[in-house]
């Protein structure tokens, strides 16, 4: 079960991101739109020596006995990042990793283990660990990797609101607004779109300035951006 959260800072505000996509969060403990820290551990001692340095810098705690179980949690809308801390790191624990980055990628995962070989270090890194600690480990750097994993999950959740919004202005475009928009952004001149499409570039100009006006975009620049963010990536969090 998930601890007692406390108080925590980080910049912005977390609740307005959250309506912005959406969600309903959790009242109990995001009520507040503050940063989570979540916690996994094996070893009950070294999990309470987590837990007491992670609620001295303020932010909301949460703890669980595995990842599974956190994924079993309701997604938090608001900056959050996830702490391993396990005996020996193993292939069940990489691959925790990745589903964690397949379905949360806001959720930012940081290693503290007693033991781990290079090669594991080295695939947990590439796989997007923010950081991976062996025992023994100061405090300051694992605060450190805390602070630059919720950094990077509220980037993550900003750019999910960004998307989002893009999204809900190109559901607003006619099918021919969105083959012009696919056309211009393709490089094509309004004549060419117009050959392109069987219309007369009159019409294209038309089109083309609904398209600009309903994306509010201020320029072609812009709306190059907008179209290449519709483009689904891996790395897309956006729950479509």
């Amino acid at each position: 079960m998930a601890s007692a959260a406390t108080t925590g800072t980080l910049g912005g505000n977390h609740t307005n991101l959250a309506h912005l996509l959406g969600q309903t969060l959790d009242s109990r403990l995001t009520s507040s739109g503050k940063p989570i820290v979540f916690l996994v551990g094996e070893v009950s001692s070294e999990r309470h020596s987590l837990e007491s340095l992670i609620r001295r810098e303020v932010w909301q705690l949460e703890t669980f006995q595995s990842a599974r179980e956190l994924l079993a949690r309701p997604r938090p809308l608001v900056p959050n990042c996830l702490i391993l801390a396990l005996a020996v790191p193993d292939f069940n624990d990489l691959d925790a990793q990745k589903q964690i980055a397949r379905e949360r990628a806001e959720t930012r995962v940081i290693f503290a283990a007693n033991y781990a070989d290079t090669p594991t270090i080295v695939q947990a890194m590439k796989a997007g660990a923010v950081d991976f600690f062996v025992k023994p480990f100061m405090d300051d750097f694992l605060v450190r990797a805390i602070r630059e994993g919720l950094e990077r999950s509220l980037a993550a959740l900003r750019r999910e609101v960004d998307i989002r919004d893009i999204r809900k202005r190109y559901a607003l475009l006619t099918p021919r607004e969105r083959q012009v928009m696919a056309l211009v952004v393709s490089g094509l001149l309004n004549k060419q779109v117009g050959g392109e499409l069987g219309i007369s570039e009159l019409t294209v100009k038309a089109h083309r300035g609904q398209v600009m006006q309903k994306m509010k975009a201020n320029s072609l620049a812009d709306l190059v951006r907008m179209a290449l963010k519709l483009r689904p990536t891996p790395h897309t969090i956006l729950m479509a």
